[in-house]
C-alpha cells in the first residue's frame, strides 16, 4: 500500500493518495482542486487514479473530484447521509457512489468502511482504510472535518455561514453522538485529518499532521465530557468567524464548480491608464505587494491583501464573489497565486499587471502613516484619534485598548457606516498584518485620516499597557 500527504498552507487543507501498488489503482482523499500534485505522484508510482473520496461538501476550499473525474474519468465516492438540502447535485454524467454508514468498497487490496460521523456537518462521513495484503484489522481512518490533533470540527459554520438557523444545537448534540462512537474504535488505529492549525474549520487544532485514536482520547479536549450540555456548551464557546466566502463554497462544492480548464483567460494588463479605467469604473483591483511597501505608495481605490500564508483567508473575506477581479502581482508568483485564488473559488480573474511596473507608470499615489504604540497612546491621550480594533471577538474580549472600536476586518467591508473617522483612526491587529488590510480597504472607501500601528495589540500590551 502507498499513502502520501499533501498539505496546502495556505488553507490548511490536507489531502491524501492512497494506493494499492498490486493492482497500481489510486484514490484521493478530499483533493484540492489543483490536482496537478496527484498527477504527477500518480504518474512516478506507476498509479492510475480511480477514485475521489469525499468525507463532506467542504466550506473552506474548491473540491477537486470533479477535475479529476474530468481528467481521468475518476469515480466520486460521495455521501447519501443528511436531508435532503445536503444532497450532492449534477452527478448524471460524473462516475459515482453514494455512500451510507456501514457501507465498504475495495480499490484493489484496499477495503475503504464508511462511518457516518455527523456534527461537523449533517453529511459529513469517515473512511476506516484496511490493507488487505498487510493485516485483517483495519490500519486507520481519514476523519475530514470530524476529528483533528487536538480539536473536532466545528458545528456552527451552517448557522454562522450559510444562515441556516438552529443548526449549531443539533450540530454540536451530533458531534457529541459521533465522538462517542469514534471512541469505540481501537486506541491503535491512526487518525488522518482534512485541516491542521490556522484553519476555520475549528477553534484548537493542532499542527501535527497525523495522530491515533488513543491519542485523541486521552488528550483531545473534545473527549473528555461525559454529558452532552457541558460539552455543547463548550464546543459553542469562542469559535472563530467564519469567512464569507464559507457560504459561497458550500453551494460550489454541492452543485458542482466549473473546471478550471472553462475559466476566463487571465490577460495581462501593460497599461497603468487601463487600471486607473478599471478603478474608476467600480472594478476590484487587489495590490500583493507587501504591506510596509503598499503603504509607501499605491494607486487610489486599490485593496492590499499580500500574497503570503494568510492570502487565501483574507482574499476570501474581502473579494466580492459576484465581480471580476484584477491583480497587482509580482510575475514570478502569478501561476501561485491564481491557483490560491482557484482554490477558494475566485474564478472571475481576468486581468494582471506587474506591480511594480504599474506602480512606476502611476500619475498619482496614495499612502498612509504607519505609527509606534508610543506616538498612538500619545494621539489617545491628546484626544486626537479613535482607536478602531480588527482582530476577532475572543482577542478583543480577552483585552483591548480603552474605548476602542471594534470591527473585525473580515467584516469591516460590510459596516463601513459604523467607523468613527471624526478624528484620526488608528488601526490595529495583534501584530499588524489585519489591520494593513483593513487599513488599506477604509482608504478605498474613501476614509482617508487613518494610521496603522505596526505591532498592534501585541506591542501595545507589553510596551504601554505595563
Amino acid at each position: 500500500m502507498l499513502l502520501r500527504y499533501f498539505y496546502d498552507d495556505k488553507l490548511a487543507h490536507a489531502s491524501y493518495v492512497v494506493g494499492c501498488q498490486a493492482t497500481g489503482e489510486a484514490v484521493v482523499v478530499d483533493p484540492m482542486r489543483n490536482i496537478l500534485p496527484y498527477v504527477e505522484l500518480a504518474k512516478k508510482e506507476n498509479l492510475k487514479i480511480v477514485g475521489a473520496l469525499e468525507t463532506h461538501i467542504h466550506a473552506d476550499f474548491v473540491s477537486g473530484s470533479r477535475e479529476l473525474a474530468d481528467r481521468f474519468g475518476t469515480k466520486l465516492y460521495i455521501s447519501d447521509e443528511g436531508d435532503k438540502d445536503w444532497k450532492y447535485q449534477n452527478l448524471e454524467n460524473v462516475s459515482h457512489q453514494l455512500l451510507k454508514d456501514g457501507d465498504k468498497f475495495n480499490i484493489g487490496n484496499l477495503i475503504f468502511e464508511v462511518v457516518h460521523t455527523p456534527g461537523h456537518t449533517p453529511e459529513s462521513i469517515s473512511f476506516i482504510l484496511t490493507d488487505t495484503k498487510a493485516a485483517d484489522l483495519p490500519l486507520g481512518i481519514f476523519t475530514g472535518d470530524f476529528v483533528f490533533v487536538g480539536d473536532v470540527g466545528r458545528p456552527d459554520l451552517l448557522e454562522k455561514a450559510a444562515g441556516i438557523q438552529g443548526t449549531s444545537e443539533s450540530g454540536a448534540k451530533a458531534m457529541f453522538q459521533s465522538i462517542e462512537r469514534f471512541k469505540e474504535l481501537p486506541d491503535y488505529l491512526q487518525v488522518w485529518p482534512a485541516h491542521g492549525a490556522g484553519s476555520a474549520c475549528g477553534k484548537s487544532l493542532g499542527a501535527v499532521p497525523s495522530t491515533t485514536v488513543g491519542y485523541e482520547k486521552l488528550f483531545n479536549w473534545a473527549m473528555q465530557f461525559k454529558d452532552e450540555k457541558s460539552f455543547k456548551d463548550e464546543l459553542l464557546a469562542g469559535q472563530p468567524e467564519p469567512p464569507y466566502y464559507f457560504a459561497v463554497m458550500k453551494s460550489v462544492n454541492k452543485i458542482g464548480p466549473e473546471l478550471i480548464a472553462n475559466l476566463p483567460e487571465l490577460k495581462p494588463i501593460d497599461r497603468f491608464a487601463d487600471i486607473k479605467s478599471l478603478l474608476e469604473n467600480g472594478e476590484q483591483v487587489l495590490d500583493l505587494r507587501p504591506a510596509d511597501v503598499f503603504s509607501q505608495g499605491f494607486i487610489p481605490g486599490t485593496l492590499n491583501i499580500p500574497f503570503n500564508k494568510s492570502f487565501t483567508n483574507w482574499a476570501g473575506w474581502v473579494v466580492d464573489y459576484k465581480k471580476p477581479v484584477y491583480i497587482l502581482v509580482d510575475p514570478d508568483s502569478l501561476d501561485e497565486v491564481i491557483t490560491a485564488l482557484h482554490s477558494i473559488g475566485i474564478d472571475q480573474v481576468l486581468g494582471y499587471a506587474d506591480a511594480e511596473a504599474i506602480i512606476g507608470e502611476a500619475d498619482k499615489l496614495d499612502k498612509y502613516d504607519n505609527v509606534t504604540v508610543e506616538e498612538a497612546k500619545e494621539m489617545i491621550n491628546n484626544d486626537e484619534a479613535n482607536v478602531l480594533d480588527v482582530r476577532n471577538q475572543t482577542e478583543f474580549d480577552e483585552g483591548h485598548i480603552e474605548n476602542a472600536d471594534h470591527i473585525m476586518v473580515g467584516t469591516l467591508k460590510n459596516r463601513l457606516e459604523e467607523v468613527d473617522a471624526s478624528k484620526t483612526v488608528i488601526v490595529h491587529c495583534q501584530g499588524g498584518a489585519r489591520s494593513a488590510i483593513a487599513a488599506s480597504l477604509l482608504k478605498a472607501n474613501g476614509i482617508d485620516n487613518i494610521v496603522n500601528m505596526p505591532g498592534g495589540y501585541s506591542k501595545w500590551s507589553t510596551e504601554v499597557k505595563a
